[in-house]
C-alpha cells in the first residue's frame, strides 16, 4: 500500500475513532510522502496575527501548513555535501555506528527510539514533554502546540532537495537487520535516508523550545539530540544523514525568523508559557502560607 492511501486510510480512522498505533505511526511517514506533494505550494503564510487567529490548512491529513513557501525554504542540496563516498572515513563511520545500534540490546532505548518516529500530534509532544517542566498541550499551551505542528512541516521538507538528488538507500536495506518500525519500512525503502527529516524535525524543535524554556537549556538540547540518535538506533538512518538533518533544522530555524507569523506565534508561546509558570509559582506560594498558618 502506498503512503499516500496510507494517509488517507489514518484521516479515515480519525474521523471514525478508530485511530490505531499502525495509524499513529504511519504518520510519521506522512512527513516523507505526503508532504512533498502538497506542502510546497501552501507554506509561507505571513499574516500579523497568530496561527490560532488563522486559518492554517491541513496539507496532509494532521499536518498543517508550514510557516516557509518553497522558494523561503532552505536548499539542501546546495547546502550539504553528498553523502560519504563507499569507502570513505565517514562512511566507515556510518557502518559502524550502524553495527553499534544493532548489537545493542536495550530494550527500553529501542522502545524510545519506536516512540520517537510517531511525529503525530498529540503523540509527538511526549518527545519533549518527558523533560520540560511545563508541558506542551493544545489545552494548556495553544500557541506552542502550534508553533511545533507548523515547524514540523517546514523542518521536514528542508531535507527533500538533496533527499530526492541523492535517493540514498537506509541503513535496513544494506544490512538487513530489523527496524523499530516495521510497518514504515515499505514507505521508507521509496523515501532517501539522506539527510533525515525526523532528525531536522527534532532538532528543529529543540532550538525552538530552547528559546521558550532558556533555563532548561541543557536538557532540551540533549533530548533532541537524542531524537535525532533515535533514528540510528531504529537502523533506518546512518550517522551522517542525522547529522546532515540537524544540519537543515538549523538552517531552517534560523530563516523562521524572519517570518512574521513565527515571530508572533513564539511571542504568544512566550507569554503563555510565563503565564503557567506564575500561575504555578502562586499556587504553591498560597500553599506554603497555608501551611504555615496551621502549624
Amino acid at each position: 500500500m502506498g503512503v499516500y492511501k496510507t494517509g488517507l486510510m489514518c484521516a479515515d480512522r480519525v474521523k471514525t475513532g478508530s485511530r490505531t498505533g499502525l495509524c499513529r505511526r504511519h504518520m510519521s511517514v506522512l512527513l516523507t510522502g505526503l508532504l512533498l506533494g502538497l506542502s510546497l505550494s501552501l507554506g509561507g503564510c505571513q499574516s500579523a496575527g497568530t496561527s490560532l487567529s488563522s486559518d492554517v490548512k491541513e496539507v496532509a491529513p494532521g499536518i498543517l501548513q508550514g510557516y516557509l513557501s518553497e522558494d523561503e525554504l532552505p536548499n539542501s542540496l546546495e547546502l550539504l555535501d553528498p553523502p560519504p563516498e563507499k569507502g570513505s572515513m565517514a562512511y566507515r563511520l556510518d557502518q559502524e555506528m550502524a553495527s553499534k545500534y544493532i548489537k545493542s540490546a536495550d530494550r527500553k532505548r529501542m522502545q524510545q527510539a519506536a516512540n520517537d518516529a510517531d511525529l503525530s500530534f498529540p503523540a509527538a509532544t511526549k518527545a519533549f514533554n518527558i523533560v520540560l517542566d511545563i508541558k506542551v498541550t493544545e489545552k494548556d499551551t495553544p500557541h506552542l502546540y502550534m508553533l511545533m505542528r507548523r515547524s514540523l512541516a517546514d523542518a521536514g521538507l528542508s531535507t527533500y532537495a538533496a533527499k530526492n538528488h541523492y535517493q540514498r538507500n537506509r541503513p535496513f536495506m544494506v544490512n538487513g537487520a530489523p527496524t523499530c518500525t516495521p510497518e514504515d519500512e515499505e514507505a521508507l525503502r521509496k523515501d532517501g535516508s539522506y539527510p533525515s527529516g525526523h532528525a531536522a524535525v527534532g532538532w528543529a524543535w529543540a532550538l525552538i523550545l530552547v528559546e521558550v524554556f532558556p533555563e532548561q537549556t541543557n536538557e532540551i538540547l540533549q533530548r533532541g539530540k537524542q531524537f535525532g540518535i533515535s533514528r540510528n538506533v531504529c537502523n533506518v538512518h546512518w550517522q551522517s544523514d542525522v547529522s546532515a538533518g540537524r544540519m537543515m533544522a538549523s538552517a531552517t530555524v534560523a530563516r523562521l525568523h524572519a517570518n512574521d507569523s513565527f515571530q508572533a506565534d513564539m511571542l504568544a508561546a512566550k507569554r503563555e508559557v510565563e503565564s503557567l509558570r506564575n500561575r504555578t509559582r502562586s499556587k504553591t506560594e498560597a500553599g506554603v502560607m497555608l501551611s504555615s498558618v496551621k502549624q
